[in-house]
C-alpha cells in the first residue's frame, strides 16, 4: 500500500527542522498522513497499522510542542 509506504518513510525521516515553516510543513503532512491511515485501518482492522499510526501522533505532538514554544 502506497500510503503505509509514505508513512514509514516518514517516520524513518530525520526530524531536525531548522525553521518554523519546515515544522509546520512536516506537522500537517503527518496529519494528512494519520487521517489516510485511519481510513485504511476502517477497512482492514490491521493492529499494525493502528501501532504506526500511534508512532505517527508522537511525532506529530513532538513536532506541535516544539512549534507552541515554552512558556
Amino acid at each position: 500500500m502506497e500510503i503505509i509506504d509514505k508513512a514509514l518513510e516518514f517516520e524513518q525521516r530525520r526530524h531536525t527542522f531548522k525553521t518554523t515553516s519546515e515544522r509546520i510543513e512536516s506537522s500537517r503532512e503527518v496529519k494528512s498522513l494519520i487521517l489516510s491511515l485511519n481510513d485504511v485501518y476502517k477497512q482492514e482492522k490491521n493492529p499494525e497499522i493502528m501501532d504506526l499510526m500511534k508512532r505517527l501522533t508522537v511525532i506529530k505532538q513532538k513536532i506541535e510542542k516544539r512549534l507552541k514554544g515554552r512558556r
